[in-house]
């Protein structure tokens, strides 16, 4: 081997190192956002129980207000910090704003004597994670499809695959803490975790060689009136509603269960368990089964899901809670691979930032506004959940449309090759 030989040996060997650095920093971001986001909801039985913050069901909704503000604000303005600033940079912002929310979750323990302060420190920490998923999950997806360019789809549910993970773990360690008589042990364990990544993250070359696709993103963004199209609007609004409908499983599962139909606090953890457990395992089996069942074709049959499971929720006897732990699981496994799909077969109209800002835009309305939906309309859980049918099946009507433009625009782009 010549000198010249075993100089690019090392180079690509050091290349590829830092490449799976990359790799495994953008994928542990992802599973760690999960289970920064979803600690909130899991530890809801904490948040209104009257011996711990006291919250009444008007403020536990009230409580991801912020949240859902600043993680659309953050979404929208994300690609313009990323352009000016670079990937690497508003990760670690995003990640930074993580840590000071589980920071400031673990400090309501302290303001417990007084329920005002207790409650901002829970609307602090709902703020700064608005924040920092508004401005992870957008720049994370982008930097998974730039690290695999040749299978953007499978490297997309992949990330969200271990975000998913997250998710689905964090009711598990939360019912594990309180347990243990330690509930603030799950947000200081995730910001110990978080400073770790940001340390690492911090010292990779990361997003280095993103500038085609950035300049390419940057379009999207520069030119969003421009790329106000039909298709844009269709997923929009397809991120919107699939919002509102992962939101309300995510939120409110416990909440239905102990609520209406009397299950214990175990077993309603189990069911938010299984929600995300199945949302991640279906993350990884459409992944798998890509080339058998491709992206479009899940991604029109989920919906129709998500209709069954809010029928069979809606519909379990109260005397047998532990159905209600399986409508969920299907449920979750309805919502799995929706999200990802939209964004990455939607990322020709629309960028990751304006979807992941629509989708929290649909995760605020199911997360404060079923409070005022109960306490002033009269309306229980039950009869939310069965309507919400009519959000799967306009999930359905919009997948359908979606998929079927995206023929006709390829259809339009090979008819004049073909008659060539």
């Amino acid at each position: 081997m010549t000198v010249v030989e075993a100089s690019a040996a090392s180079s690509g060997s050091a290349a590829s190192v830092r490449s799976w650095k990359q790799v495994g920093a953008v994928y542990t971001a992802g599973l760690l956002q999960g289970l920064a986001l979803v600690t909130f909801p899991a530890a809801s039985g904490v948040f209104t129980d009257p011996h711990a913050h006291g919250l009444s069901n008007a403020e536990y909704g009230v409580m991801f207000a912020p949240q859902t503000v600043l993680a659309v604000t953050a979404a929208l303005f994300g690609g313009r910090f990323a352009r000016r600033w670079g990937e690497k940079r508003v990760l670690l912002l995003g990640l930074g704003a993580d840590l000071a929310s589980m920071a400031l979750l673990v400090s309501s323990r302290f303001a417990l004597g007084s329920h005002a302060a207790a409650f901002a420190c829970l609307l602090g920490a709902t703020a700064l994670m608005g924040i920092g998923f508004g401005l992870t999950i957008p720049v994370v997806n982008a930097l998974a499809a730039s690290l695999f360019p040749r299978r953007v789809d499978v490297a997309v549910l992949a990330l969200n695959a271990l975000l998913g993970l997250g998710t689905a773990l964090a009711p598990v360690f939360v019912a594990l803490f309180v347990g243990l008589g330690i509930w603030w042990g799950l947000p200081l364990t995730v910001g110990g975790l978080l400073a770790a990544l940001i340390l690492w993250t911090a010292s990779l070359p990361l997003g280095a060689d993103r500038r085609d696709t950035s300049r390419d993103v940057g379009e999207v963004e520069s030119n969003w009136r421009a790329s106000l199209s039909r298709r844009f609007w269709l997923f929009a609004t397809f991120a919107l509603c699939y919002g509102i409908v992962e939101t309300l499983n995510g939120n409110w599962a416990i909440l239905y269960m102990k609520g209406v139909l009397g299950a214990p606090a175990g077993l309603a953890s189990v069911a938010l368990t299984l929600f995300w457990a199945a949302a991640t395992a279906g993350r990884v089996l459409f992944a798998g089964i890509d080339r058998w069942l491709p992206g479009p074709s899940t991604f029109r049959l989920l919906p129709w899901v998500i209709a069954l499971a809010f029928v069979s929720t809606a519909f379990v006897p109260s005397s047998t809670p532990g159905l209600g732990t399986a409508a969920f699981g299907l449920a979750g496994l309805g919502c799995s691979a929706l999200l990802p799909l939209t964004i990455s077969l939607g990322r020709q109209d629309a960028s990751p930032g304006h979807l992941i800002a629509c989708y929290q835009a649909g995760y605020g309305l199911a997360a404060f506004g079923i409070a005022p939906l109960r306490d002033h309309a009269g309306l229980g859980l039950r009869p939310l959940f069965g309507g919400a049918v009519a959000i799967a099946l306009a999930l359905a009507a919009l997948a359908a449309a979606i998929v079927g433009a995206g023929r006709g625009d390829t259809r339009s782009h090979t008819a004049p090759a073909n008659s060539s």
